[in-house]
């Protein structure tokens, strides 16, 4: 079921986390001028959609959200035309624009392709990184692990990306690369309300994981991994189906 538009109170809040799924914080969310202004508007719902303040199903309402990004109406209008030619925004006739609620048959297929992009990062990366790269691998480790404590959400979203985003520079390939950054933010936005519950059992596997990378053990490394995406692929669906029973 669609969430209904929510008002946009104005003032600033302490933190984004406690308005997500509303847009609160209109005070210190202006978009940056120096960027081309249609491109930048396109960037920040993007944000807001993959982060969840602006949740699946919710009524995207323009007026708002050109106040919201310190804007006028139509480079709000031109990013919601390109964002629902890429999935991510629903326009409904005599009704206005939506954030695109993901199938569970779009995060199957989604996620499966990324485990088999990842796997492949994965084993080039124990086959090349050097250990001043395995060093950087753990800092990176370390703070999703700080972030796990703090029970910091969109630190541990963060801390996770950049994790895997280095494992693929790791690989040196490329190609990959390009692949694995063409799914990025939809991982990132199927991550995020799982993030938490995820949080212990996917930190203690990239420990595992990076183990592996610094022993040189290509075939553990994929192993790993492969388990490591699969695993999130059906905490994903586990918490879809608990939202739907609920």
């Amino acid at each position: 079921m669609s969430e209904p538009a929510t008002p946009f109170p104005g003032g600033a809040v302490n933190r984004r986390r406690a308005n997500r799924g509303t847009l609160g914080g209109a005070a210190d969310r202006k978009v940056e001028r120096p960027a081309p202004l249609r491109q930048a508007v396109y960037e920040a719902l993007i944000e807001l959609i993959v982060n969840r303040t602006l949740q699946p199903g919710q009524h995207l309402v323009e007026i708002e959200l050109a106040e919201y990004l310190g804007v006028s109406r139509q480079p709000v209008r031109e990013a919601l035309q390109r964002l629902q030619t890429e999935g991510w925004v629903d326009l409904r006739p005599a009704q206005g624009a939506f954030v695109h609620t993901p199938t569970e048959e779009e995060a199957d297929q989604l996620l499966s392709v990324r485990s088999v992009l990842e796997t492949h990062s994965a084993k080039l990366a124990a086959e090349h990184a050097t250990p001043e790269e395995v060093e950087m691998l753990r800092d990176l480790q370390g703070l999703g692990v700080a972030a796990l404590k703090a029970r910091d959400v969109d630190r541990l979203v963060s801390a996770n990306a950049d994790l895997h985003s280095f494992i693929t520079t790791l690989s040196r390939n490329d190609v990959l690369a390009e692949l694995i950054g063409l799914v990025d933010r939809r991982v990132r936005w199927y991550y995020t309300p799982i993030a938490g519950p995820r949080g212990a059992d996917a930190w203690a596997e990239h420990e595992q994981l990076i183990d592996a990378i610094a022993a040189g053990d290509a075939a553990e490394a994929s192993r790993i991994m492969t388990v490591h995406t699969e695993r999130t692929r059906l905490a994903y669906h586990e918490q879809r189906q608990a939202q739907a029973s609920s």
